[in-house]
């Protein structure tokens, strides 16, 4: 990414301003021409959208939303759902995103933690605004607002206003709501690193409820960044039509997807030439998968990772070799202070395995309306204390080894499911692997790895698999029992969902 003289990155936007509202009327003025979102044949332009929000602004308003007020968003990624954004934005309410696929049990809770003004809703949705105590606002009459007048004043706003809560996937419990204010926002500019460029065309495949939209909503204005929403069902043709179409310069996805990308015939005549950076996440993408990437997409790949609570933290650089993306998830990102320690708080030397704290401006303000999940997350100096494990390597790269409920002791010896699931999935018969611990008489657990085979004839075989792993790692944590599935369950944040693996009753 371009920098000035002094570091700090080049922007599209210029100017300094107090809050995302005057950043995004600023864009409106600067690049208003430019598209800010594109979804299937509907693009919307950064000044279209700045006036679309003022009007729904003023619906929200004649509905009783006001400062400080928390509007839920329950809709899909969309152009809607970034209008709603704004619009909640520009009221001094507080946005905060629902997943659509969230059940029921979850819907709730989070309805009951931040009591919400307003929820707008899906067409047709079969939550019940009776049993939650909530009044409905349903998509189908959003764009009603789109045209009319904004509010005849808006209120003044400060840079320590909250403006948006963020969800946890709920994979440890019911969700947690990480909330953010204007100034976390404005940190995100800073700590984009290669992942934003003036005027980039970014592929947005992740849920519009996720942190990394809700919480980058300045760092898209900041840098004019356009948004191709990608359709659901995810299908890898839509995905290389739209890189092709769009002239995407950004791209993230799964290793599964990119694979799938890779199969493809007509990616040999495709023009990419405008793509500048694959991402990866939410699982290790193997060496021989990043090198066919890098030599068939024509551009380098990185890994990013980051957290609910701290949606910037570390990442890999584009030239640093494939085992690199492979086995970590690289240094931290400019801002960003890291430390791997002890449950005391005190840094464990590099290449021990410890939980991972981080501190910087774009940590979570603390959880809404849940002071005693603040006080165990933040201490009283900033860092966030995270539920994840893992060590720092002779390069200086983190290592991530696993949760902290996710660990489990075999015989009296710790074993980290992530260490072995990155080793399950070299093999050349796995597609993916979750490795769960579960309890076993004398020996206290066991590890059961849910395994799903690259082809479904031809699955391996539990000893080849555990012969694998003893191979590559000590011998106890090899995987005691191993269940060939079709698929692994997954949260609507689209992260493994263990708990559903441990219910699966994988002992029996």
């Amino acid at each position: 990414m371009p920098v000035t003289r002094d570091g700090a990155p080049t922007l599209a936007l210029q100017g300094r301003y107090e809050t995302v509202v005057d950043a995004m009327e600023a864009a409106a003025h600067q690049f208003g021409e430019r598209d800010a979102y594109v979804e299937g044949g509907r693009h919307i332009s950064f000044a279209d959208w700045n006036r679309a929000a003022d009007g729904l602004a003023a619906g929200l308003a004649e509905r009783g939303v006001g400062v400080g007020d928390v509007v839920c968003i329950a809709i899909s990624a969309s152009i809607d759902y970034a209008i709603c954004w704004a619009a909640i934005a520009k009221l001094g309410a507080v946005a905060s995103g629902i997943n659509p696929r969230l059940g029921p049990r979850e819907f709730s809770a989070i309805i009951q933690r931040c009591s919400p003004r307003l929820v707008i809703v899906e067409n047709g949705s079969k939550v019940s605004q009776e049993a939650l105590h909530t009044i409905f606002m349903p998509r189908a009459g959003l764009a009603d607002h789109y045209t009319r007048p904004g509010p005849a004043a808006r209120p003044p706003l400060k840079a320590t206003d909250p403006v948006v809560i963020v969800w946890t996937s709920g994979t440890t419990g019911m969700p947690k709501g990480a909330w953010f204010d204007h100034r976390n926002l404005a940190a995100a500019i800073s700590m984009a690193g290669p992942m934003a460029a003036p005027f980039d065309r970014q592929l947005a495949q992740t849920p519009f409820a996720h942190s990394g939209y809700m919480s980058k909503l300045w760092q898209q204005l900041a840098f004019g960044i356009t948004l191709v929403i990608a359709p659901v069902p995810w299908k890898a043709s839509e995905m290389l039509r739209l890189m092709v179409d769009e002239g995407i310069t950004v791209a993230g996805g799964a290793p599964t997807q990119w694979a799938k990308l890779l199969e493809l015939p007509e990616l040999e005549e495709a023009d990419l030439s405008r793509l500048r950076l694959c991402v990866t996440a939410t699982a290790p993408a193997a060496p021989d998968l990043v090198e066919k990437v890098v030599r068939r997409v024509g551009c380098p790949m990185i890994v990013r990772y980051a957290m609910t609570e701290s949606p910037s933290i570390s990442g890999t650089v584009a030239g640093d070799a494939p085992e690199v993306l492979y086995r970590t998830v690289g240094r931290p990102q400019a801002g960003v202070e890291l430390v791997v320690s002890d449950e005391k708080g005190v840094p464990v030397a590099d290449g021990q395995v410890g939980r991972i704290r981080v501190r910087s401006a774009c940590v979570m303000r603390g959880y809404w309306g849940d002071a005693q999940a603040t006080a165990q997350a933040l201490t009283a100096d900033g860092w966030l204390i995270s539920g994840d494990l893992g060590y720092i390597d002779a390069g200086g790269n983190l290592v991530l080894v696993g949760r902290v409920g996710d660990m489990y002791i075999r015989g009296g010896y710790n074993v980290y499911p992530l260490e072995v699931e990155n080793v399950l999935s070299e093999h050349p018969g796995v597609a993916q692997a979750s490795v769960i611990g579960v309890a076993a008489p004398v020996i206290g657990e066991i590890g059961v790895a849910f395994v799903v085979p690259a082809d479904p004839a031809r699955p391996p075989s539990g000893e080849e698999l555990r012969s694998w792993c003893r191979e590559r790692l000590a011998d106890y944590k090899a995987p005691d029992r191993v269940v060939i599935v079709r698929e692994l369950p997954l949260t609507a944040m689209l992260k493994v969902n263990k708990d559903a693996l441990r219910a699966s009753n994988p002992a029996a």
